[in-house]
């Protein structure tokens, strides 16, 4: 069944902050199918549009609907991302907070690759000490065991030590 787009937006916006209802909250109150309202949030959001979904606390959504809220309110002056936010049920400092960690979301990155760097540098170092070992105890073995054919064949040729004291 084919709905009107004004319906479509309507419906939308009641998924989308102040109201934030469930899916399955609008699909009993309207008589739409859950499926039909699952497509419709989906299509939404590849259109850029902020619907949160299993969560109404603003501090639960994705990153991407933080960030896409931090994408609207950016050209905004202080008096419009106020407004802003009272449409959607946010406060201005949340929205300052998701600001934040965007712009230093590349700063985590990197101290983080350079943790990496640092653990993978001394897993290296470790993996060398191990094999340094190995080889060592590898040579040890050999030599053990060429040692104990030289005594197994020197019994052999001339018998054990023991037969003489007797």
């Amino acid at each position: 069944m084919r709905y009107p787009a004004e319906r479509k937006e309507a419906i939308l916006k009641k998924m989308a902050p102040p109201m934030s209802m469930t899916i399955p909250e609008l699909a009993e109150q309207e008589g739409i199918t859950a499926t039909t309202l699952y497509n419709w949030r989906k299509q939404a959001r590849a259109r850029g549009q902020v619907l949160p979904s299993r969560s109404t606390q603003p501090d639960q959504w994705t990153s991407q609907e933080k960030f896409q809220i931090v994408l609207e309110t950016a050209p905004m002056n202080e008096a419009e991302v106020s407004a802003y936010c009272r449409e959607r049920g946010l406060y201005p400092e949340q929205v300052e907070a998701w600001r934040d960690a965007c712009m230093n979301a590349n700063d985590d990155a990197a101290a983080q690759a350079k943790q990496l760097r640092q653990a993978r540098k001394a897993e290296q170092k470790r993996l060398r000490k191990l094999e340094r070992e190995l080889h060592r105890k590898d040579k040890a073995l050999a030599e053990t065991a060429a040692l104990l054919a030289l005594s197994k064949k020197a019994e052999a040729i001339w018998g054990t030590t023991n037969d003489e004291d007797d």
